[in-house]
């Protein structure tokens, strides 16, 4: 099993051998990066564009020495709402094809003519918000019962974000079932903790161990409130924790142009997306939930990504846009029908306002990680 297929792991219930966790690896690294793709989809108008703006390196420097240069990448026709927007607050021109929403929203909301029910809202959070939830995202939204893409391999993980920055060491530690009703006494269950120290259980033996940074870097997503089964492709019933409150109402808010009139969006699951460098999220349709009127309320928080708007095929070219910390992407109607994915994030330095916010010492840690990383909060009503 390779490090990517590692950390797309699903259902910390299922065995690593089951076929159930095979179907659920084989499904998620489709959408999280995975280069084993078909020939047929490497045809695609999608694939076609996944490939130009993915992070590629360019191995022909003169020196191993010197640090690896990312390939030039054409930007030219990547939708910037930020400028867009600084141009409409300036003369209220609008590049052919945007169009703003007329609607009691306290800020505009622009629209795509060719895509119906795609909302963007670009710097729809304050800089306070974005911390906020950078900070929920990496401490209290991994924890259980909330799953990880991690439960698979070492089940529930408390703490991750205190283990890493107190750069402990997740230890596996093999007990013998001797329990009086056991039939299999001789088989060893294995246990992870974290540890001070690398490689040592409690027993002085030599065990498997991954440090705490790692799988920090390794977190892919978490989940909130009704949680997906993939192996079976729907919601269930396992335990969970509840969205916060004030995630659903800052949800229920962001919504609004997006809803039916009169209706209001009741969040009942979220996923959350962690992507380093060189992460992506492949094209894909979210589909599973029960009323496609209702939107996928979507929050982006550190670095900026490309996100790609394709159409109702993967034949179809899609559109490529910026999405930066604090923009809102709302998808409700036919644009829940409509491939979309990440296959960019850019590391540059464009969070100076955030690094400011960051800059008391207890929170160096978190700018340390959101320097590199993007975190992406979306929110759906699944009834």
């Amino acid at each position: 099993m390779n490090d990517d297929t590692e950390t797309l792991a699903k259902d910390p219930n299922l065995a690593i051998g089951s076929v159930s966790l095979n179907f659920e690896l084989r499904q998620s690294s489709e959408m999280y990066g995975s280069d084993s793709v078909t020939d047929e989809s490497e045809r695609t108008a999608f694939r076609k564009a996944e490939k130009k703006y993915k992070l590629y390196y360019d191995h022909n420097t003169k020196s191993s020495k010197r640090k690896k240069q990312p390939r030039p990448v054409d930007l030219s026709e990547v939708i910037d709402f930020k400028s867009i927007l600084d141009s409409f607050n300036r003369s209220s021109e609008l590049p052919p094809g945007i169009i703003v929403l007329r609607c009691d929203f306290d800020q505009p909301v622009f629209c795509l003519e060719n895509r119906p029910g795609f909302y963007f809202i670009p710097g729809a959070l304050s800089i306070e918000e974005q911390c906020r939830w950078i900070r929920e995202s990496l401490t209290s939204f991994p924890q259980p019962p909330n799953r990880t893409n991690h439960n698979a391999i070492y089940g529930p993980i408390h703490d991750l974000f205190i283990a890493s920055k107190e750069r402990k060491v997740l230890v596996e530690e093999k007990s013998s079932c001797t329990g009086l009703d056991s039939f299999d006494s001789d088989i060893d269950v294995p246990r992870w903790k974290f540890s001070e120290e690398p490689g040592a259980s409690s027993r002085g033996n030599t065990c498997k161990s991954i440090l705490a940074s790692v799988l920090l870097r390794k977190l892919r997503w978490s989940t909130l409130g009704l949680q997906f089964d993939w192996s079976k492709r729907n919601y269930d019933s396992l335990p969970h924790n509840k969205i916060p409150d004030a995630l659903c109402q800052l949800a229920k808010k962001m919504a609004t142009p997006a809803m039916p009139q009169g209706e209001e969006f009741q969040p009942e699951a979220a996923i959350v997306n962690y992507f380093g460098l060189g992460d992506t999220l492949g094209g894909h349709l979210d589909d599973m939930e029960a009323d496609w009127s209702k939107p996928i309320v979507s929050m982006s928080l550190g670095c900026k990504a490309i996100f790609l708007l394709g159409g109702k095929s993967r034949e179809d070219p899609p559109l490529a846009m910026f999405l930066r910390s604090g923009d809102i992407v709302l998808m409700a109607g036919e644009a829940r029908e409509c491939f979309h994915g990440v296959p960019r994030i850019f590391t540059e330095n464009e969070n100076t306002p955030l690094e400011l916010q960051f800059s008391h010492e207890d929170d160096l840690c978190f700018l340390e990680y959101i320097r590199t990383s993007r975190i992406n909060i979306n929110i759906r009503q699944v009834f």
